[in-house]
């Protein structure tokens, strides 16, 4: 297997690496070069910028990329598995009301309007319909989701791929600021924003993770997880539609949809862990075993695993995103990409900016 190669172990000891020192950076900057008492700069921010550095600078060995992959992949999921411990299943209900409707828009722009625009710039059905599905739900598992339903070929699957982690990557450095700046002291609406707007999980993780340091703002990182789960939840739905919809000339959809494979894994254990928060929180004694500062440390410790297993995969995410291959995607995907980030986010923004705050008022957030 894999795991036992040392190449592979060593992809993970790079990504733990570059998670550290990122953290010592970061603490550095702000404090001992900048003179802050407490470092404005987040880790994050450190560690896809210091991974990023690595990654387009050395070669990295093809056998330390799987470890790389499994930190970007399944550590990733692990840690939104355990921000879980962070919300009662009430609150992260009401997060999930609250997000429905703007994530219902945002997907309704991504296969609608994004469609018109690949058509008008000459693209394929196939293409168009990655880029838009990616843009709209989640990244590059919709894409891969979806490819074999519409028979998608590799240079397109290859194309919409890049186009989603090269703008996304942008968004997830620009929109906490922007978010900030457009919602000062709401970072309710901040998350909501993160969560529609900005294409991978582990995007939006470490956007919200930016929000939270940054701005002190936890609640922030809380709401755009939730939103972002309801989002890849969508996959259930939307994905078969596109096969529909995007086919085109190369027949309909042949694939079989397995309905189970959609939920991903670590949606289920991010509501198991709202529902152990919920079932310690009740009562004066937790579980009937524990005292209650007792259960606040478990919480403390399992929401600062959370954020360290998030910071390792974000590391990750910075050491595989090679950008030498960009310029093969041509001028058109590009734009498409640029156009579907922009409307996506645009599109959830102004929603978000009419319609949010009384809905979160409704909800009692």
């Amino acid at each position: 297997m894999s795991v036992r190669r040392p190449r592979w172990w060593a992809g993970v000891g790079l990504a733990v690496a570059v998670s550290v020192a990122a953290g010592y950076s970061a603490d550095w900057l702000g404090e001992s070069l900048l003179g802050f008492d407490k470092s404005p700069i987040s880790p994050i921010v450190m560690a896809i910028v210091i991974g990023m550095i690595v990654a387009n600078t050395v070669a990295v060995p093809k056998g330390v990329v799987d470890g790389l992959r499994f930190c970007a992949s399944t550590i990733l999921r692990i840690g939104i598995m355990l921000l879980g411990i962070r919300l009662s299943l009430l609150g992260a209900g009401r997060f999930t009301l609250v997000a429905l409707p703007f994530v219902i828009v945002a997907i309704t722009i991504g296969l609608t309007i994004v469609g018109l625009l690949g058509r008008s710039l000459g693209l394929s059905r196939q293409l168009t319909g990655l880029i838009a599905v990616g843009t709209s739900i989640c990244g590059c598992t919709a894409i891969v989701a979806t490819a074999p339903l519409i028979k998608a070929n590799e240079a397109e699957v290859s194309y919409s791929i890049a186009c989603i982690t090269l703008f996304g990557l942008a968004v997830m450095f620009v929109y906490p600021v922007l978010g900030y700046f457009i919602f000062p002291e709401q970072p309710a609406l901040a998350g909501l924003f993160l969560g529609t707007s900005i294409h991978e999980t582990a995007q939006v993780a470490g956007a919200g993770l930016m929000y939270q340091t940054q701005y002190d703002a936890p609640v922030a990182l809380d709401i755009a997880t939730v939103t972002k789960l309801v989002r890849n939840l969508c996959m259930v739905a939307v994905i078969p539609l596109v096969g529909i919809l995007y086919s085109g000339d190369r027949g309909q959809p042949t694939g079989t949809v397995r309905w189970i494979s959609m939920i991903p894994w670590f949606i289920v254990g991010f509501a198991l862990m709202s529902t152990l928060r919920t079932a310690g929180d009740f009562g004066p004694r937790p579980f009937g075993l524990l005292e209650p500062a007792q259960w606040r440390a478990v919480v403390e410790l399992l929401q600062q695993g959370a954020e360290r297993f998030l910071l390792i995969a974000m590391a990750a995410v910075g050491l595989t995103s090679i950008f030498s291959g960009l310029r093969r995607i041509g001028v058109r995907p590009f734009l498409l990409g640029l156009l579907a980030a922009v409307l996506v986010g645009g599109g959830s923004l102004l929603l978000i900016s009419l319609f949010a705050e009384r809905l979160i008022a409704a909800a009692g957030l």
